[in-house]
């Protein structure tokens, strides 16, 4: 599955320059040009790393990240700015950027230091997923609510590990098929809804209170009923 990667920048060359850099390294990408765009976006969920940029229209990139941060976001993100001073960097390190790289730079290094965010966020994901009592053991695939064994097919597995690694939030449909199906089949068929009623019916069914939820015109999300 190809990495996913969010470029928040309003230059539109540097973000074409950005944007054809990373996707000949084999990243998937998607470009916002302002920050509330941005903001939407990422909210949406699916990116392994944010690349921000610092000064951007209708919300900063300061702001996007602290907005993110306190809502719960845990995606890494790097932040490019033409300001390069130390106590510029240490702003937006204190925002929540995992990284900082001031302008100019060499692709070569965003290259570097995106792959060493994705490492390391690869690393740190926990091998057991936990969303109430519905627990995932990555490592053998075992899926269990209330104690209680469930299987799952390989598609269904794999469905159930974006909503829970989603921490709650909504999953656009679109999201869903980038890490369930890749794009391998017609996104015109209601392959995603029969796969969500069936992951319904074992995950839920027979466990109440039911955990997934249907966000009308948004997406899907596992968490409990507030």
């Amino acid at each position: 599955m190809n990495m996913r990667i969010l470029i928040v920048e309003d230059d539109p060359k540097t973000a074409s320059l950005l944007s054809s850099s990373l996707k000949m390294e084999g990243f998937e990408v998607q470009c916002e040009k302002d920050g509330l765009a941005g903001l939407k976006a990422a909210q949406e969920g699916g990116y392994d790393v944010w690349v921000l940029d610092v000064m951007l229209p209708k919300l900063d990139g300061l702001n996007l990240v602290k907005t993110l941060r306190s809502e719960g976001y845990k995606t890494p993100a790097i932040m490019l700015s033409a300001r390069g001073e130390v106590e510029q960097r240490i702003e937006g390190l204190d925002a929540g950027a995992d990284d900082y790289l001031p302008k100019p730079y060499a692709i070569s290094e965003l290259l570097a230091r995106l792959r060493s965010l994705l490492r390391r966020n690869t690393q740190s994901k926990p091998t057991t997923l936990t969303v109430a009592d519905l627990t995932f053991d990555m490592a053998c695939r075992d899926v269990r609510r209330g104690g209680k064994r469930i299987e799952l097919s390989s598609r269904e597995s794999l469905l159930l590990e974006c909503l829970m690694r989603a921490e709650g939030r909504v999953v656009s449909r679109r999201d869903i098929i980038s890490s369930v199906w890749e794009y391998d089949f017609d996104p015109g068929t209601n392959l995603v809804e029969v796969y969500v009623r069936r992951l319904r019916e074992k995950i839920d069914r027979d466990h109440p209170p039911a955990l997934i939820q249907t966000v009308r015109g948004l997406g899907y999300a596992l968490r409990m009923q507030s």
